[in-house]
């Protein structure tokens, strides 16, 4: 699909899209996977992890107890992304992290064993700003609450994290997925849906499809 927006830096305002044509309204302007998701834990019994369809009956992990699959199929194709996290859980069990911490665990380890990824064919990781500087205090405290709840989750794993690139610590990605959930943009919008997704690419509110991330117009661009 040819490319519809492109990238640009307003002075003073920070990075935005713009369109290369002009656009009908409601017409698809760019779709990806997320660079992370997962299912969020209040609807862990009734969502699939793999493909977030909900179903009355669903197969639970039989080792960590916690994720519930569609079936055997979807068991397998979340396996290798699965079965780290499926030690950590398991560890924890009964105990469920919340869901910001279990995502941004997701996102420090496939930024540690990842090459670059579609979903961030405009954006990077790297590139979206934390905004830690211009924090109150008291949202600091917050996001270092969640550090170290972060830091429980992952134990012995914690120390490889020193192996992430500059600003992907793990109190700037916290912060870069806080700001996600609540700093709106005017072109786009949030849809949590059974789950919570970051897509990387669009940096603060993806609007994001059931098993991907989609951009559409919402008005007539000239």
């Amino acid at each position: 699909m040819a490319q519809k927006v492109e990238r640009f830096c307003s002075h003073g305002k920070g990075n935005g899209l713009r369109a290369l044509r002009s656009l009908k309204a409601g017409e698809l302007l760019f779709s990806t996977e997320p660079f992370a998701c997962g299912v969020s834990k209040r609807v862990m019994k009734s969502a699939c992890e793999n493909c977030f369809s909900r179903k009355d009956k669903l197969l639970r992990c039989s080792q960590c107890k916690i994720a519930h699959y569609c079936d055997t199929s979807c068991q397998k194709q979340s396996w290798p992304e699965h079965k780290e996290e499926c030690q950590r859980l398991k560890r924890l069990h009964p105990t469920i992290p919340t869901d910001s911490v279990r995502l941004v665990a997701k996102i420090l380890f496939k930024s540690l064993n990842r090459s670059h990824s579609p979903a961030e064919e405009l954006y990077s990781l790297e590139e979206l700003e934390s905004h830690l500087s211009e924090m109150s205090e008291e949202k600091k405290e917050e996001l270092g609450v969640l550090a170290v709840a972060l830091k429980l989750y992952l134990k012995e794993e914690a120390d490889i994290l020193s192996q992430l690139p500059p600003g992907l610590d793990p109190i700037s990605v916290i912060a870069k997925t806080s700001l996600g959930k609540a700093a709106a943009q005017p072109f786009v919008r949030f849809e949590s849906h059974a789950k919570e997704k970051i897509c990387v690419p669009i940096g603060r509110i993806p609007l994001v499809s059931r098993h991907g991330q989609n951009w559409g117009s919402i008005g007539h661009r000239r």
